[in-house]
């Protein structure tokens, strides 16, 4: 029968269609019908037929079980049918029969009303702020008209935060709780909540103690997710700009993988434009004496890190049970600064390799250095990364020789996007320049070290043909990619089989975490971003304001600059295999430990309060 699927019969079939109807419900917004199911809200009912109703504190990142609706802003307010009160779009739920106004006067006599409340108690600095022209509060006030603020009363007075990563002025703060969220629900560090009540409430750490003396793994999603200039990055590209300018400094900047697939977007162009050859042609026109890439110090992590993971698996394929397993990656600062702050009692699991900005660092201040005749003070190594922590881990003090950093500054894709623009550079129609040598070499391996599971499939690509000595049967491991937020593999590597975990979002890591510290991990290998998608979604990058198309467009074109390098292993890099010949030595040798490694830290921290 036609009605019937396979393996279901006609009663089946009907009795589903028929939970299928009662679940819809059919509803009258703006005299439009819209048939939805039953739950769904009426901002959600109202965007599937193209009604937009404006939103603030309302938030949503698709696919990644990521969103915000308080309902506290009212901005999103409309007028339902037989209710005296205007309903917050965003957390009411749509009834059938339902009829709403999404744009009576009444709704946007109320929507300009909570708006001009919210301008009342904001600072109008607009044009210093960090976040002008990106703005969600500007573009409302814009699009509703407003020019001058009715109402005048008490102001919010906070002292403004300065960290190595973030900016934190609680003046512009308007309460939407998306930090809050990101921090406690996504990340599960728990630096940022509400505190107080009524006009002085506000989102701060607890007991409104600094940043620094927080849980806060400085990852910089706060950030990103932060709708006005309450949260923005320490801007260090004055300092970048200064560096240049004095003739005594050689200044060297090393590029993140995944700053390019979404610097584009800063200039117009669509999400996943690979701008490789334009991005070093525009560092070169700003002034940088050597314009390197950090994908070459991603392949040398790999042959440390991938290292360490064969010998692990040795000793543990041997019988020795003291071995520290599951190895944990360490590239992401965020998330080595969340398990010293929250499970400090693993931290001889992880990895000793530092990141590849930090390898760079120590390589460029010593090799490279030697190499040019330059002395270690006298250079300075600028880095473009997706990711806020990264300026706080270049200031840590394991990380410095004599007090002088082996990274000196690290700034965002969007500082460099403001640096560019500052220049008064054309970045669209700029030619296309390969990366200076010997730095600047790098493998498809690295390239997907900016998405989720790359740092792990590098290092597969690699361990399969150091342990097997054979050539892969294939290079792309499919198995460990996705933007799922706890994803597992079985790789077998000549009959060995090597099980994989792999998590983006601290929330998830914790999950793999609390595994391992009940003794109930299979794993033998667990990578972690900290971010949504690995670094293509940094704390750094280009806003995406809740369009998730936008990351995975991120994520599809880092797989496809992989796809188009001449060279897709680690281990092959030719200018990697030559710094082992000529300087290290051989991969975790007392050379590369010294340079290329480092140890954590115990930073949890307990309050002691005196209740007397």
């Amino acid at each position: 029968m036609a009605l019937a699927t396979k393996n279901v019969s006609l009663t089946q079939y009907l009795s589903n269609r028929k939970e299928q109807i009662m679940d819809q419900i059919k509803l009258n917004i703006d005299n439009r019908e819209v048939v939805v199911a039953k739950g769904t809200t009426i901002l959600k009912a109202a965007q599937k037929i193209g009604i937009d109703i404006p939103t603030l504190c309302f938030f949503e990142l698709k696919g990644m079980n990521i969103h915000n609706n308080p309902g506290g802003c009212r901005i999103c307010v409309v007028e339902v049918e037989g209710r005296r009160n205007l309903a917050p779009a965003c957390v009411t739920e749509c009834t059938e029969g339902m009829v709403v106004k999404t744009n009576s006067m009444r709704v946007l006599n109320a929507r300009r009303t909570v708006l001009e409340l919210i301008l009342s108690d904001h600072p109008a600095d607009c044009l210093k702020c960090a976040k002008n022209g990106n703005c969600e509060l500007q573009d409302l006030a814009i699009k509703f008209g407003i020019r001058e603020i009715p109402f005048e009363g008490e102001q919010s007075n906070y002292q403004v935060e300065v960290t190595p990563s973030i900016i934190r002025d609680m003046n512009k703060c308007i309460m939407c709780r998306r930090c809050e969220m990101m921090c406690n629900v996504f990340q599960t560090v728990g630096a940022l909540s509400a505190i107080e009540r009524g006009f002085p409430a506000v989102i701060s750490t607890a007991f409104n103690q600094e940043l620094k003396d927080s849980p806060c793994t400085f990852c910089g999603q706060c950030v990103a997710v932060c709708p006005v200039g309450a949260l923005v990055e320490a801007d260090h590209t004055a300092k970048v700009v200064r560096a240049i300018a004095d003739e005594r400094k050689t200044v060297v900047v090393q590029v993140a993988p995944a700053v390019r697939v979404a610097l584009g977007e800063e200039f117009g162009m669509k999400p996943g434009s690979i701008v490789t050859g334009q991005l070093t042609t525009a560092l070169r026109q700003l002034g940088f004496d050597y314009v390197f890439d950090t994908d070459w110090s991603a392949d040398l992590t790999i042959m440390e890190e991938g290292t360490e993971l064969i010998g692990r698996l040795t000793r543990f394929l041997n019988g020795d049970k003291d071995v520290k397993l599951p190895l944990l990656t360490s590239c992401c600062p965020a998330w080595v600064n969340f398990f010293e702050h929250q499970f400090p009692n693993l931290r001889e699991i992880p990895s000793t390799a530092k990141s590849p900005q930090q390898m760079f660092g120590a390589i460029a201040k010593s090799y490279f250095a030697d190499k040019i005749g330059v002395k270690r003070e006298d250079m300075v190594v600028v880095s473009v990364m997706p990711c806020l922590a990264k300026k706080y881990e270049c200031g840590r003090d394991e990380f410095k020789v004599n007090g002088n950093p082996d990274v000196d500054y690290s700034i965002s894709t969007r500082e460099l996007a403001h640096l560019i623009k500052s220049a008064n550079i054309d970045f669209r129609t700029l030619p296309e320049t390969d990366f200076d040598s010997p730095l600047g070499e790098s493998t498809g391996a690295a390239v997907i070290f900016g998405a989720t599971g790359g740092v792990i499939e590098a290092a597969c690509r690699t361990a399969y043909e150091v342990i097997t000595k054979k050539p892969l049967p294939k290079i792309d491991f499919h198995e460990l990619r996705g933007l799922e937020g706890i994803r597992s593999a079985t790789i077998d590597i000549d009959g060995i089989k090597i099980n994989i975990g792999i998590a983006h979002g601290l929330s998830n890591a914790r999950k793999l975490l609390e595994q391992i510290e009940r003794g109930e991990s299979q794993y033998h290998a667990i990578e972690v971003m900290a971010c949504p998608g690995g670094c293509i979604d940094g704390g750094g990058q280009p806003l995406h304001h809740g369009n998730s198309d936008i990351i995975k467009a991120r994520w599809e074109a880092t797989y496809e600059a992989d796809k188009n390098m001449p060279i897709r292993k680690s281990h092959e890099n030719p200018s990697i295999q030559a710094i082992y010949k000529e300087f290290l030595g051989e991969p975790c040798g007392e050379k590369s430990h010294e340079l290329l490694h480092t140890h954590y830290f115990d930073r949890k921290k307990t309050v002691e309060i005196d209740l007397d």
